[in-house]
Protein backbone atom coordinates (compact mmCIF):
# COMPACT_ATOMS: atom_id res chain seq x y z
CA UNK A 1 0.00 0.00 0.00
CA UNK A 2 1.52 3.36 -1.05
CA UNK A 3 1.50 6.57 1.00
CA UNK A 4 -1.42 8.00 -0.95
CA UNK A 5 -3.54 4.95 -0.13
CA UNK A 6 -2.50 5.04 3.54
CA UNK A 7 -3.62 8.66 3.80
CA UNK A 8 -7.11 7.63 2.76
CA UNK A 9 -7.47 4.72 5.19
CA UNK A 10 -9.95 5.63 7.89
CA UNK A 11 -10.14 4.07 11.33
CA UNK A 12 -13.29 2.22 10.29
CA UNK A 13 -11.53 1.01 7.11
CA UNK A 14 -8.63 -0.33 9.22
CA UNK A 15 -10.82 -2.02 11.83
CA UNK A 16 -13.05 -3.63 9.21
CA UNK A 17 -10.00 -5.43 7.81
CA UNK A 18 -8.58 -6.44 11.17
CA UNK A 19 -8.98 -10.03 12.36
CA UNK A 20 -11.47 -11.18 15.03
CA UNK A 21 -14.13 -8.81 13.64
CA UNK A 22 -13.05 -5.86 15.80
CA UNK A 23 -14.63 -3.42 13.38
CA UNK A 24 -17.98 -5.18 13.54
CA UNK A 25 -17.85 -5.21 17.34
CA UNK A 26 -17.08 -1.48 17.45
CA UNK A 27 -19.91 -0.69 15.07
CA UNK A 28 -22.34 -2.83 17.06
CA UNK A 29 -21.32 -0.97 20.21
CA UNK A 30 -21.93 2.38 18.52
CA UNK A 31 -25.33 1.28 17.25
CA UNK A 32 -26.29 0.10 20.71
CA UNK A 33 -25.49 3.49 22.20
CA UNK A 34 -27.45 5.23 19.48
CA UNK A 35 -30.47 3.08 20.21
CA UNK A 36 -30.29 3.85 23.92
CA UNK A 37 -30.20 7.55 23.10
CA UNK A 38 -33.38 7.07 21.06
CA UNK A 39 -31.85 8.63 17.92
CA UNK A 40 -31.56 6.79 14.64
CA UNK A 41 -30.22 8.98 11.86
CA UNK A 42 -30.56 7.89 8.24
CA UNK A 43 -27.20 8.90 6.77
CA UNK A 44 -28.82 9.46 3.37
CA UNK A 45 -31.50 11.74 4.87
CA UNK A 46 -29.89 13.07 8.07
CA UNK A 47 -32.34 15.98 8.42
CA UNK A 48 -35.46 13.85 8.08
CA UNK A 49 -38.02 14.77 10.73
CA UNK A 50 -37.73 12.63 13.86
CA UNK A 51 -39.95 12.23 16.90
CA UNK A 52 -38.76 13.52 20.29
CA UNK A 53 -38.54 11.27 23.33
CA UNK A 54 -41.78 12.68 24.76
CA UNK A 55 -44.45 15.23 23.84
CA UNK A 56 -42.72 18.59 23.38
CA UNK A 57 -43.94 21.99 24.53
CA UNK A 58 -42.02 23.66 21.68
CA UNK A 59 -41.34 22.39 18.16
CA UNK A 60 -38.96 25.20 17.19
CA UNK A 61 -36.58 27.63 18.91
CA UNK A 62 -35.52 31.23 18.27
CA UNK A 63 -32.49 32.08 20.40
CA UNK A 64 -31.46 35.76 20.53
CA UNK A 65 -27.94 36.24 21.83
CA UNK A 66 -26.92 39.76 22.85
CA UNK A 67 -23.20 39.39 22.27
CA UNK A 68 -21.11 41.04 24.97
CA UNK A 69 -23.84 40.68 27.60
CA UNK A 70 -26.35 43.42 28.45
CA UNK A 71 -26.24 45.23 31.82
CA UNK A 72 -28.94 43.34 33.72
CA UNK A 73 -28.93 45.87 36.58
CA UNK A 74 -29.90 48.61 34.14
CA UNK A 75 -32.57 46.62 32.32
CA UNK A 76 -34.28 43.89 34.37
CA UNK A 77 -32.93 43.60 37.93
CA UNK A 78 -33.88 46.71 39.92
CA UNK A 79 -31.78 47.39 43.03
CA UNK A 80 -32.98 50.48 44.99
CA UNK A 81 -30.41 49.80 47.74
CA UNK A 82 -27.61 49.91 45.17
CA UNK A 83 -28.93 53.27 43.97
CA UNK A 84 -28.89 54.58 47.57
CA UNK A 85 -25.27 53.48 47.99
CA UNK A 86 -24.07 54.76 44.62
CA UNK A 87 -20.46 55.93 44.79
CA UNK A 88 -19.60 54.10 48.02
CA UNK A 89 -16.67 51.71 48.20
CA UNK A 90 -17.57 48.15 47.33
CA UNK A 91 -17.83 46.07 50.57
CA UNK A 92 -14.82 43.83 51.13
CA UNK A 93 -16.88 40.64 51.40
CA UNK A 94 -17.89 40.94 47.76
CA UNK A 95 -14.30 41.33 46.55
CA UNK A 96 -12.42 38.72 48.61
CA UNK A 97 -10.97 36.02 46.38
CA UNK A 98 -12.56 37.45 43.24
CA UNK A 99 -10.82 38.24 39.95
CA UNK A 100 -12.41 40.66 37.50
CA UNK A 101 -11.62 41.18 33.86
CA UNK A 102 -10.69 44.88 33.97
CA UNK A 103 -11.10 45.99 37.59
CA UNK A 104 -8.71 45.84 40.56
CA UNK A 105 -8.43 47.53 43.94
CA UNK A 106 -11.62 48.73 45.63
CA UNK A 107 -14.16 49.88 43.03
CA UNK A 108 -17.12 52.20 43.62
CA UNK A 109 -20.68 50.86 43.74
CA UNK A 110 -22.76 51.94 40.75
CA UNK A 111 -26.50 52.38 41.15
CA UNK A 112 -28.37 52.38 37.88
CA UNK A 113 -28.85 55.75 36.17
CA UNK A 114 -32.01 54.36 34.56
CA UNK A 115 -35.56 54.85 35.85
CA UNK A 116 -37.46 51.68 36.77
CA UNK A 117 -41.20 51.03 37.05
CA UNK A 118 -43.49 47.99 37.27
CA UNK A 119 -45.36 46.92 34.14
CA UNK A 120 -48.13 44.54 33.14
CA UNK A 121 -50.31 42.38 35.32
CA UNK A 122 -47.15 40.59 36.42
CA UNK A 123 -45.79 43.81 37.95
CA UNK A 124 -42.39 43.14 36.38
CA UNK A 125 -39.75 45.80 37.04
CA UNK A 126 -38.27 47.14 33.79
CA UNK A 127 -36.10 50.16 33.09
CA UNK A 128 -36.92 53.06 30.81
CA UNK A 129 -34.30 51.82 28.32
CA UNK A 130 -36.83 49.49 26.65
CA UNK A 131 -40.23 51.19 26.28
CA UNK A 132 -41.61 48.61 23.84
CA UNK A 133 -41.24 45.85 26.44
CA UNK A 134 -43.46 47.86 28.82
CA UNK A 135 -46.59 47.00 26.85
CA UNK A 136 -48.70 44.52 28.86
CA UNK A 137 -49.10 42.17 25.88
CA UNK A 138 -45.28 41.90 25.70
CA UNK A 139 -44.01 41.89 29.30
CA UNK A 140 -46.80 39.52 30.33
CA UNK A 141 -45.59 36.99 27.72
CA UNK A 142 -42.08 36.96 29.18
CA UNK A 143 -40.62 34.61 31.76
CA UNK A 144 -37.62 36.22 33.49
CA UNK A 145 -34.89 34.20 35.18
CA UNK A 146 -33.02 36.62 37.46
CA UNK A 147 -30.79 33.98 39.03
CA UNK A 148 -28.60 32.81 36.15
CA UNK A 149 -24.91 32.19 36.85
CA UNK A 150 -21.82 30.79 35.15
CA UNK A 151 -18.14 30.15 35.96
CA UNK A 152 -16.71 32.04 32.98
CA UNK A 153 -16.03 35.80 32.96
CA UNK A 154 -14.41 36.17 29.54
CA UNK A 155 -16.60 36.45 26.47
CA UNK A 156 -15.58 33.53 24.25
CA UNK A 157 -15.40 30.81 26.96
CA UNK A 158 -18.68 32.02 28.52
CA UNK A 159 -20.46 32.04 25.17
CA UNK A 160 -19.15 28.58 24.27
CA UNK A 161 -20.26 27.25 27.66
CA UNK A 162 -23.83 28.47 27.07
CA UNK A 163 -24.04 27.08 23.54
CA UNK A 164 -21.90 23.94 23.65
CA UNK A 165 -21.71 23.00 27.34
CA UNK A 166 -17.93 23.52 27.38
CA UNK A 167 -15.80 26.68 27.55
CA UNK A 168 -13.42 25.18 24.98
CA UNK A 169 -14.05 24.75 21.24
CA UNK A 170 -14.93 21.39 19.75
CA UNK A 171 -18.35 20.49 21.18
CA UNK A 172 -21.64 20.60 19.23
CA UNK A 173 -23.76 23.71 19.71
CA UNK A 174 -27.29 23.76 21.09
CA UNK A 175 -28.86 24.21 17.66
CA UNK A 176 -26.90 21.23 16.37
CA UNK A 177 -28.11 19.04 19.24
CA UNK A 178 -31.73 20.06 18.61
CA UNK A 179 -31.54 19.32 14.87
CA UNK A 180 -29.66 16.08 15.57
CA UNK A 181 -32.52 15.04 17.82
CA UNK A 182 -35.47 16.30 15.78
CA UNK A 183 -34.33 16.76 12.19
CA UNK A 184 -36.33 19.43 10.43
CA UNK A 185 -39.82 19.84 9.01
CA UNK A 186 -38.75 21.37 5.68
CA UNK A 187 -36.26 19.33 3.66
CA UNK A 188 -35.62 22.27 1.33
CA UNK A 189 -34.19 24.44 4.11
CA UNK A 190 -31.45 23.92 6.71
CA UNK A 191 -32.63 22.70 10.09
CA UNK A 192 -30.44 25.23 11.89
CA UNK A 193 -30.06 28.80 10.58
CA UNK A 194 -27.79 31.53 11.97
CA UNK A 195 -28.42 35.28 11.46
CA UNK A 196 -25.76 37.80 12.51
CA UNK A 197 -26.32 41.55 12.89
CA UNK A 198 -24.12 44.54 13.73
CA UNK A 199 -21.40 43.22 11.43
CA UNK A 200 -19.45 41.13 13.96
CA UNK A 201 -19.27 37.36 14.43
CA UNK A 202 -20.08 35.93 17.88
CA UNK A 203 -17.28 35.85 20.45
CA UNK A 204 -16.93 32.10 20.14
CA UNK A 205 -16.74 32.37 16.35
CA UNK A 206 -18.27 29.63 14.26
CA UNK A 207 -17.82 27.25 17.21
CA UNK A 208 -20.84 28.92 18.83
CA UNK A 209 -23.03 27.44 16.10
CA UNK A 210 -20.83 24.56 14.91
CA UNK A 211 -21.61 20.86 14.96
CA UNK A 212 -18.43 19.75 16.76
CA UNK A 213 -18.15 15.98 16.47
CA UNK A 214 -21.72 15.55 15.23
CA UNK A 215 -22.06 15.09 11.46
CA UNK A 216 -21.44 18.45 9.80
CA UNK A 217 -24.95 18.52 8.30
CA UNK A 218 -26.17 19.57 11.77
CA UNK A 219 -24.07 22.75 11.97
CA UNK A 220 -25.69 26.16 11.71
CA UNK A 221 -25.98 27.64 8.22
CA UNK A 222 -25.28 31.36 8.27
CA UNK A 223 -27.78 33.29 6.16
CA UNK A 224 -27.60 36.96 5.22
CA UNK A 225 -30.33 39.52 4.75
CA UNK A 226 -28.20 41.46 2.24
CA UNK A 227 -26.67 40.05 -0.94
CA UNK A 228 -26.60 36.29 -1.53
CA UNK A 229 -28.53 34.68 1.38
CA UNK A 230 -25.95 31.88 1.63
CA UNK A 231 -22.38 32.26 0.40
CA UNK A 232 -21.44 30.06 -2.59
CA UNK A 233 -24.89 28.47 -2.88
CA UNK A 234 -25.59 30.27 -6.17
CA UNK A 235 -24.47 28.80 -9.48
CA UNK A 236 -21.11 30.18 -10.65
CA UNK A 237 -20.99 32.18 -13.91
CA UNK A 238 -21.55 29.99 -16.94
CA UNK A 239 -23.37 27.21 -15.06
CA UNK A 240 -27.14 26.91 -15.32
CA UNK A 241 -29.36 24.76 -13.12
CA UNK A 242 -29.37 21.82 -15.54
CA UNK A 243 -25.58 21.72 -15.65
CA UNK A 244 -25.45 22.05 -11.87
CA UNK A 245 -27.77 19.03 -11.57
CA UNK A 246 -25.59 16.95 -13.89
CA UNK A 247 -22.46 17.97 -11.96
CA UNK A 248 -24.05 16.97 -8.65
CA UNK A 249 -25.14 13.62 -10.07
CA UNK A 250 -21.55 12.92 -11.10
CA UNK A 251 -20.23 14.00 -7.70
CA UNK A 252 -22.80 11.78 -6.02
CA UNK A 253 -21.63 8.75 -8.00
CA UNK A 254 -18.00 9.45 -7.08
CA UNK A 255 -18.86 9.95 -3.40
CA UNK A 256 -20.90 6.74 -3.33
CA UNK A 257 -17.90 4.84 -4.70
CA UNK A 258 -15.70 6.38 -2.01
CA UNK A 259 -18.23 5.58 0.72
CA UNK A 260 -18.46 1.97 -0.46
CA UNK A 261 -14.68 1.64 -0.43
CA UNK A 262 -13.73 3.58 2.72
CA UNK A 263 -16.93 3.76 4.75
CA UNK A 264 -16.13 7.24 6.06
CA UNK A 265 -19.19 8.53 7.97
CA UNK A 266 -18.86 12.05 6.53
CA UNK A 267 -19.13 10.88 2.91
CA UNK A 268 -22.89 10.30 3.03
CA UNK A 269 -23.24 13.56 4.92
CA UNK A 270 -21.39 15.31 2.11
CA UNK A 271 -23.81 13.85 -0.44
CA UNK A 272 -26.79 15.03 1.65
CA UNK A 273 -25.30 18.52 1.98
CA UNK A 274 -24.77 18.87 -1.78
CA UNK A 275 -28.37 17.87 -2.39
CA UNK A 276 -29.64 20.28 0.27
CA UNK A 277 -27.58 23.10 -1.26
CA UNK A 278 -29.19 22.40 -4.64
CA UNK A 279 -32.69 22.58 -3.15
CA UNK A 280 -31.74 25.70 -1.18
CA UNK A 281 -30.99 27.59 -4.38
CA UNK A 282 -34.70 28.20 -4.87
CA UNK A 283 -36.12 27.83 -1.34
CA UNK A 284 -33.68 30.08 0.58
CA UNK A 285 -33.97 33.21 -1.60
CA UNK A 286 -37.75 32.94 -1.38
CA UNK A 287 -37.95 32.68 2.39
CA UNK A 288 -35.26 35.35 2.85
CA UNK A 289 -37.11 37.89 0.70
CA UNK A 290 -38.81 40.12 3.28
CA UNK A 291 -39.98 42.37 0.43
CA UNK A 292 -42.96 40.02 0.20
CA UNK A 293 -44.15 41.27 3.60
CA UNK A 294 -46.76 44.03 3.91
CA UNK A 295 -45.72 47.63 4.57
CA UNK A 296 -47.47 47.38 7.93
CA UNK A 297 -45.42 44.34 8.96
CA UNK A 298 -42.16 45.92 7.86
CA UNK A 299 -42.98 49.07 9.81
CA UNK A 300 -43.90 47.10 12.93
CA UNK A 301 -40.47 45.42 12.96
CA UNK A 302 -38.61 48.48 11.68
CA UNK A 303 -37.31 46.24 8.87
CA UNK A 304 -36.08 47.41 5.49
CA UNK A 305 -35.77 45.07 2.47
CA UNK A 306 -32.19 44.83 1.24
CA UNK A 307 -30.69 46.12 4.47
CA UNK A 308 -28.70 44.23 7.08
CA UNK A 309 -30.11 44.79 10.55
CA UNK A 310 -31.32 43.16 13.73
CA UNK A 311 -34.88 44.17 12.78
CA UNK A 312 -34.58 42.34 9.46
CA UNK A 313 -33.22 39.27 11.26
CA UNK A 314 -36.14 39.18 13.71
CA UNK A 315 -38.58 39.23 10.79
CA UNK A 316 -36.53 36.57 9.00
CA UNK A 317 -36.63 34.42 12.15
CA UNK A 318 -40.43 34.45 12.00
CA UNK A 319 -40.40 33.59 8.29
CA UNK A 320 -37.94 30.74 8.85
CA UNK A 321 -39.78 29.04 11.72
CA UNK A 322 -43.03 29.50 9.80
CA UNK A 323 -41.43 27.47 6.99
CA UNK A 324 -40.36 24.66 9.31
CA UNK A 325 -36.78 25.58 10.30
CA UNK A 326 -36.13 23.95 13.65
CA UNK A 327 -33.62 26.31 15.32
CA UNK A 328 -32.92 29.95 14.44
CA UNK A 329 -29.99 31.64 16.16
CA UNK A 330 -29.68 35.44 16.17
CA UNK A 331 -26.37 36.99 17.23
CA UNK A 332 -26.32 40.76 17.78
CA UNK A 333 -23.01 42.46 18.62
CA UNK A 334 -22.63 45.61 20.72
CA UNK A 335 -23.65 44.73 24.30
CA UNK A 336 -20.28 45.02 26.07
CA UNK A 337 -21.06 47.96 28.35
CA UNK A 338 -17.67 48.87 29.83
CA UNK A 339 -18.16 52.60 29.33
CA UNK A 340 -14.98 52.94 27.24
CA UNK A 341 -16.88 55.20 24.81
CA UNK A 342 -20.33 56.71 24.59
CA UNK A 343 -21.84 53.76 22.71
CA UNK A 344 -20.83 51.51 25.62
CA UNK A 345 -22.38 53.78 28.22
CA UNK A 346 -25.40 53.02 30.40
CA UNK A 347 -27.26 56.19 29.44
CA UNK A 348 -27.22 57.32 25.80
CA UNK A 349 -25.42 54.20 24.56
CA UNK A 350 -27.92 51.79 26.11
CA UNK A 351 -30.86 53.90 25.01
CA UNK A 352 -29.64 53.85 21.41
CA UNK A 353 -28.95 50.11 21.39
CA UNK A 354 -32.28 49.18 22.93
CA UNK A 355 -34.10 51.43 20.43
CA UNK A 356 -32.85 49.11 17.68
CA UNK A 357 -33.70 46.00 19.67
CA UNK A 358 -36.85 46.05 21.79
CA UNK A 359 -39.11 47.16 18.91
CA UNK A 360 -38.30 44.21 16.58
CA UNK A 361 -38.34 41.72 19.47
CA UNK A 362 -41.77 42.99 20.54
CA UNK A 363 -42.94 42.75 16.93
CA UNK A 364 -41.65 39.18 16.74
CA UNK A 365 -43.62 38.15 19.85
CA UNK A 366 -46.82 39.76 18.55
CA UNK A 367 -46.36 38.35 15.06
CA UNK A 368 -45.84 34.79 16.28
CA UNK A 369 -48.85 35.08 18.60
CA UNK A 370 -51.08 36.47 15.85
CA UNK A 371 -50.10 33.62 13.53
CA UNK A 372 -50.70 30.96 16.17
CA UNK A 373 -47.00 30.08 16.34
CA UNK A 374 -45.97 31.43 19.76
CA UNK A 375 -47.27 28.49 21.79
CA UNK A 376 -44.98 26.12 19.90
CA UNK A 377 -42.05 28.50 19.40
CA UNK A 378 -39.64 29.01 22.29
CA UNK A 379 -37.90 32.40 22.32
CA UNK A 380 -34.77 32.73 24.48
CA UNK A 381 -32.90 36.00 24.96
CA UNK A 382 -29.78 36.98 26.92
CA UNK A 383 -26.01 37.30 27.01
CA UNK A 384 -23.16 35.07 28.20
CA UNK A 385 -22.84 36.53 31.72
CA UNK A 386 -23.82 39.59 33.77
CA UNK A 387 -22.28 42.96 34.64
CA UNK A 388 -20.78 44.14 37.94
CA UNK A 389 -22.72 46.21 40.53
CA UNK A 390 -19.70 48.56 40.59
CA UNK A 391 -17.94 50.78 38.06
CA UNK A 392 -15.53 49.21 35.60
CA UNK A 393 -11.96 49.93 36.72
CA UNK A 394 -10.59 51.44 33.51
CA UNK A 395 -13.47 53.91 33.22
CA UNK A 396 -13.93 54.75 36.91
CA UNK A 397 -13.07 58.41 36.35
CA UNK A 398 -14.96 58.76 33.08
CA UNK A 399 -18.18 60.67 32.53
CA UNK A 400 -19.44 57.59 30.67
CA UNK A 401 -20.79 54.94 33.05
CA UNK A 402 -19.88 51.30 32.50
CA UNK A 403 -19.72 47.91 34.22
CA UNK A 404 -17.21 45.03 34.12
CA UNK A 405 -17.90 41.37 33.30
CA UNK A 406 -19.63 39.43 36.07
CA UNK A 407 -20.42 35.69 36.10
CA UNK A 408 -22.12 35.32 39.51
CA UNK A 409 -25.61 36.50 38.52
CA UNK A 410 -27.50 37.76 35.49
CA UNK A 411 -30.94 37.79 33.91
CA UNK A 412 -32.30 35.98 30.87
CA UNK A 413 -35.86 35.82 29.60
CA UNK A 414 -37.90 33.29 27.65
CA UNK A 415 -41.30 33.46 25.98
CA UNK A 416 -43.78 31.10 24.32
CA UNK A 417 -42.98 27.42 23.84
CA UNK A 418 -44.19 26.07 27.19
CA UNK A 419 -42.85 28.58 29.72
CA UNK A 420 -44.95 30.54 32.21
CA UNK A 421 -45.93 33.94 30.81
CA UNK A 422 -45.60 37.01 33.00
CA UNK A 423 -43.41 35.16 35.48
CA UNK A 424 -40.31 36.18 37.45
CA UNK A 425 -38.06 33.47 38.85
CA UNK A 426 -35.04 33.70 41.12
CA UNK A 427 -33.65 36.59 43.11
CA UNK A 428 -30.34 38.31 43.74
CA UNK A 429 -29.22 40.16 46.87
CA UNK A 430 -29.96 43.84 47.50
CA UNK A 431 -26.77 44.98 45.77
CA UNK A 432 -26.84 42.48 42.89
CA UNK A 433 -23.68 40.58 43.86
CA UNK A 434 -25.06 37.05 44.17
CA UNK A 435 -28.08 34.78 43.81
CA UNK A 436 -30.02 34.27 47.03
CA UNK A 437 -32.99 32.31 45.66
CA UNK A 438 -33.40 29.60 42.98
CA UNK A 439 -29.96 29.51 41.36
CA UNK A 440 -29.99 28.53 37.67
CA UNK A 441 -26.72 27.46 36.07
CA UNK A 442 -26.28 27.65 32.30
CA UNK A 443 -26.41 23.83 32.24
CA UNK A 444 -29.84 24.04 33.92
CA UNK A 445 -30.99 26.40 31.19
CA UNK A 446 -29.74 23.95 28.55
CA UNK A 447 -31.52 21.05 30.26
CA UNK A 448 -34.75 23.09 30.38
CA UNK A 449 -34.61 24.03 26.70
CA UNK A 450 -34.01 20.40 25.73
CA UNK A 451 -36.95 19.36 27.93
CA UNK A 452 -39.22 21.89 26.23
CA UNK A 453 -38.39 20.44 22.79
CA UNK A 454 -39.11 16.92 24.02
CA UNK A 455 -35.81 15.45 25.19
CA UNK A 456 -34.33 14.21 28.43
CA UNK A 457 -30.97 15.99 28.24
CA UNK A 458 -29.27 13.00 29.88
CA UNK A 459 -30.45 10.66 27.12
CA UNK A 460 -29.80 12.74 24.02
CA UNK A 461 -26.21 11.62 23.54
CA UNK A 462 -23.62 10.93 20.87
CA UNK A 463 -20.69 8.55 21.25
CA UNK A 464 -17.33 10.12 20.47
CA UNK A 465 -13.82 9.00 21.40
CA UNK A 466 -15.10 6.22 23.63
CA UNK A 467 -17.71 8.08 25.69
CA UNK A 468 -21.26 9.35 25.36
CA UNK A 469 -21.41 13.14 25.15
CA UNK A 470 -24.39 15.40 25.68
CA UNK A 471 -25.06 19.15 25.61
CA UNK A 472 -25.09 19.45 29.40
CA UNK A 473 -21.88 17.42 29.86
CA UNK A 474 -22.46 15.73 33.28
CA UNK A 475 -24.56 18.50 34.80
CA UNK A 476 -27.93 20.20 34.54
CA UNK A 477 -31.42 20.03 36.02
CA UNK A 478 -34.69 21.06 34.39
CA UNK A 479 -36.07 24.25 35.98
CA UNK A 480 -39.62 22.91 36.28
CA UNK A 481 -40.90 25.94 38.18
CA UNK A 482 -40.85 28.03 35.00
CA UNK A 483 -42.79 25.50 32.91
CA UNK A 484 -46.38 26.38 32.04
Amino acid sequence: MNLSQLANVTRRHFLSRTGMGIGALALASLEGKTARAGITVDATRPLAERQPQFAPRATRVIYIHLTGSPPNLDLYDYKPELVKRNGQNCPDQFLAGKIFAFTSGVPKLLGTPRKFAQHGKSGTWLSDAMPNFHAPDIVDEMCFIHSMYTEQFNHAPAELLIYTGSPRPGRPSMGSWVTYGLGTENQNLPGFVVLISSGVQPNGGANSYGSGFLPSVFQGVQCRSKGDPVLFVSDPPGMDRTLRRRSLDTLRQMNELQEHELGHPETLTRIAQYELAFRMQTSVPEVMDIGKESKETLATYGAEPGASSFANNCLLARRLVEQGVRFVQLFDWGWDYHGTHVNEGLTDGLTKKMAATDKPISALIRDLRQRGLLDETLIVCGGEFGRTPFREGRTAASAVLGRDHYPDCFTMWLAGGGVKPGFNYGQTDDLGFGVIENKVHVHDLQATIMHLVGFNHERLTYRFQGRDYRLTDIHGNVVREILA
